[in-house]
């Protein structure tokens, strides 16, 4: 098998996160974005080491249970895969994506399945836009990444996974960012006005926050932009519209400097009855209603904390800590983040938590630092997982109990080998669906001490 060489065949599997198993000259080619029992046309891009991958060309034939996509933009947005099948379908899937991984490094635990998200669609209340073009030298798009490009956007204005009130804002900033006349930030040349759209709504409270982001090579006057999303008829009502310089050469959203152009720069939201103040860069888990599901899965496995003293890791602006804090003893949250951190301060402040102690700072080092004691940690990482150093540190603690939340199926299961060979047994695991339509998964782990 060589490099361009093109074959067709049927996914017979999709491995986490989207990896489609197709046979061709009795090897295994992985193919990305498809779906199983789909005959595909695809050219070998990969082939090294025994390890083949290629490149859907075309769908010859659809898989049984494909069902037409809701969203205009499907397969060409590179945003969402599963649109085309039954969210029951989806949610199968995903379990038995997770359970194969968890198989693989767990001898015995009980898997509770997955739990679905309560909204299949309009679930998102944040999504970052892209200025660009939608092909070479062509006419200024606003919108998601093409499917496969780094380079071109697709006008997503029609997108499923969000209310329409973003729908009608991207048409909306799009239309008067022509008006200006500007270009987009090349990537390559980093010449160039436009980058990014930053759109928040909360689902409770239904309140908008509009953050445009440009960089400084220019200085129009935002005020019929301003004036033109005042104008629009929303569902929801806009707090805040914000500009925020950024001059950062990477392909990322960061704040330099922020002005705001009308009302404020942060909006209230609700989770399991607490209230939370949402700014541009707050992390804050991007479906509200699903979070609700994830944290309740979490509080159950943490179980009884009376008079318990809680880390919370990774901890984000506080939610989890919040959670526990009316019947625990204490929770101190880790974050690297600081403006998580002063996030969760404030927040705590709110809902009236007075047992509640954030540190801004990266885990590997605070914990050393920290005099108390836990009685239960809460882990909750990045995507890429837990640093080795910083695990070895946490297990040193020996609790009785720990709780893992990893949006990365693949990393936690890296780190539960570690655990497990370090004394912890893995007792339950349920995956929550945060993400419907695309390959993205939560899972939650309930660790507990071995003793001999």
């Amino acid at each position: 098998m060589k490099k361009g060489q093109i074959f067709e065949g049927t996914i017979e599997q999709v491995i986490f996160p989207n990896k489609g198993i197709v046979k061709a000259e009795e090897r295994d080619v992985v193919v990305k974005n498809g779906v199983a029992g789909q005959k595909v046309k695809f050219m070998v891009q990969k082939v090294r080491k025994g390890k083949c991958e290629g490149q859907i060309l075309e769908i010859l034939q659809k898989a049984d249970d494909e069902i037409e996509p809701q969203c205009p933009h499907f397969g060409i947005c590179g945003g969402c895969t599963y649109q085309n099948l039954r969210y029951e379908d989806q949610l199968q899937m995903k379990a038995q994506q997770v359970k194969a991984l968890m198989d693989g490094v767990c001898d015995s635990y009980e898997f509770e399945g997955i739990k679905g998200s309560p909204r299949e669609f309009a679930y998102r209340n944040k999504m970052e836009f892209s200025f660009g073009d939608e092909y070479k030298d062509g006419p200024l798009a606003l919108g998601m990444h093409k499917r496969g490009s780094f380079y071109d956007i697709v006008t997503v204005d029609h997108c499923r996974i969000v209310e329409e009130d973003f729908g009608k804002i991207l048409r909306c900033v799009l239309e008067e960012a022509r008006k200006l006349n500007l270009p987009y930030f090349h990537k390559l040349s980093h010449q160039g006005y436009f980058r990014h759209l930053l759109v928040r709504r909360g689902v409770k409270s239904g309140e908008i926050l509009v953050d445009l982001v440009t960089s400084t090579q220019a200085s129009p006057d935002l005020t019929a932009m301003k004036e033109a999303l005042l104008s629009l008829k929303l569902d929801g009502t806009i707090k805040g519209i914000l500009h925020t310089e950024n001059d950062s050469l990477a392909d990322v959203i960061q704040n330099d400097r922020t002005e705001i152009l009308y009302g404020q720069d942060h909006f209230d939201e609700e989770l399991l009855g607490l209230k939370f103040k949402i700014s541009p860069f707050s992390f804050f888990q991007t479906n509200s209603l699903g979070a609700e599901v994830l944290y309740e899965k979490a509080r159950e496995y943490v179980g009884t904390t009376k008079d318990k003293v809680i880390f919370d890791l990774y901890s984000g602006t506080g939610t989890i800590a919040q959670m526990l804090a009316p019947v625990a003893k204490k929770v101190i949250g880790v974050e690297i983040v600081e403006e998580a951190v002063e996030a969760a301060k404030e927040n705590a402040k709110r809902n009236g938590l007075g047992n509640c102690e954030f540190i801004a700072g990266d885990v590997l080092k605070v914990i050393d630092e920290i005099e108390e004691k836990p009685d239960l940690i809460v882990l909750d990482p990045p995507r890429d997982g837990i640093h080795p150093k910083a695990l070895e540190k946490i297990i040193a603690y020996q609790v009785e109990h720990m709780v893992y939340i990893s949006c990365k199926p693949t990393s936690l299961a890296r780190d539960l080998e570690v655990l497990q060979a370090r004394g912890y047994e893995v007792k339950k695991i349920c995956c929550v669906d945060l993400f419907p339509s695309t390959v993205h998964v939560e899972c939650v782990v309930l660790l507990t001490k071995v003793h001999n």
